[in-house]
């Protein structure tokens, strides 16, 4: 009997051209938005309404830092792009 090994690279692959819905986006967003920062994925994950898959999760993420929306660090996720100033006045960042 041969046991075939299960390679991270073949699933990683298989997942390559995957693309997330955005409604998935807009869920991450929202969910990032409302939690200030994250200490790591798994953390993200449990906040999450819904499942995602961790690939497409690692896709959105990727989208999220190039267009300046988060911060991955050492430290955890953080949202760093703007709020709009209604937001800002309702959790009383500004008066």
């Amino acid at each position: 009997m041969i046991v075939k090994k299960r390679d991270n690279e073949s699933a990683k692959a298989k997942y390559a051209n995957y693309t997330p819905t955005l409604n998935t986006l807009i869920m991450v967003e929202e969910t990032l938005k409302n939690m200030q920062d994250a200490d790591n994925i798994a953390e993200l994950k449990r906040k999450l309404p819904r499942q995602v898959n961790h690939y497409t999760l690692m896709k959105i993420l990727e989208y999220l830092e190039e267009s300046k929306k988060i911060a991955v660090s050492i430290k955890g996720i953080k949202w760093i792009y703007p709020l709009p100033v209604k937001k800002e006045r309702q959790r009383g960042y500004i008066n």
